[in-house]
């Protein structure tokens, strides 16, 4: 299927737009500036947090996180330096590309954010991104998070009921192999990866997987899927 052919663009906002690794190591550098630890080491420890069980709502969950990197990695803790992280999401910046090439895309498909964000946090990405989104959706909408394929029909019955658009009219852009490309490949919807870490070793700050899920469309930035969607105009 030729890209130009899809209808409706999906994507995850955090990781694939948001710089949310670059987020949470300007607020660790700037309230522990004198650490030795290094970004690898805090992104591992982070991720660590986030894969335990007692998960909440995102990004409310960085509260809990940082309490638990504290300890592992023997930093300072304390209420006001766990809200700190949590609140930091509304200074978090989009990555170079991103509000350029959504403005692109969006000239040829409706763009639905599929976010594990609570809507008050998508509300300030939104803003950061230039409002580009024609829908979107967020954890507390679907009441559950990527992987749950149960997010993907909320958010397939949202754009159908709106545009009357079905699966095969859905491209799904996303970052994180482990909470979108490889479940979105298992429920049958095309995928285009956006692999930001490419120069970089490791999973960094998203969930690890055992084995990479080969997408239909793979990039390594967002300009690169605007360009390839343009040249075949």
């Amino acid at each position: 299927m030729a890209l130009q052919d899809f209808k409706v663009l999906t994507f995850d906002v955090v990781g694939t737009l948001i710089d949310f690794e670059g987020g949470m190591l300007d607020y660790f550098r700037r309230v522990v500036p004198d650490s030795k630890i290094t970004d690898e080491e805090f992104l591992a420890a982070y991720r660590r947090a986030r894969a335990e069980d007692k998960t909440m709502w995102y990004p409310d969950d960085l509260e809990r996180c940082w309490h638990l990197m504290a300890k592992s990695l023997d930093l300072p803790d304390s209420d006001a330096l766990a809200q700190g992280l949590r609140d930091s999401v509304v200074h978090w910046k989009a990555f170079p590309d991103s509000v350029d090439a959504l403005k692109r895309l969006r000239k040829h498909f409706k763009l639905v954010a599929m976010t594990n964000s609570q809507r008050w946090a998508l509300s300030h990405f939104e803003k950061t991104l230039d409002f580009p989104f024609d829908d979107s959706n967020t954890a507390d909408d679907a009441l559950t998070e990527k992987p749950d394929p149960q997010y993907f029909a909320y958010a397939r019955g949202r754009y159908d009921a709106k545009w009357g658009f079905k699966q095969e009219d859905n491209l799904h852009v996303a970052q994180s192999q482990y909470h979108d490309i490889g479940v979105a490949d298992a429920l049958g919807l095309k995928t285009c990866w956006i692999e930001r870490r490419h120069a970089q070793p490791g999973f960094g700050g998203t969930m690890e997987v055992p084995e990479l899920t080969e997408p239909s469309y793979h990039f390594h930035s967002l300009t690169q899927l605007a360009d390839a969607v343009e040249a075949n105009q």
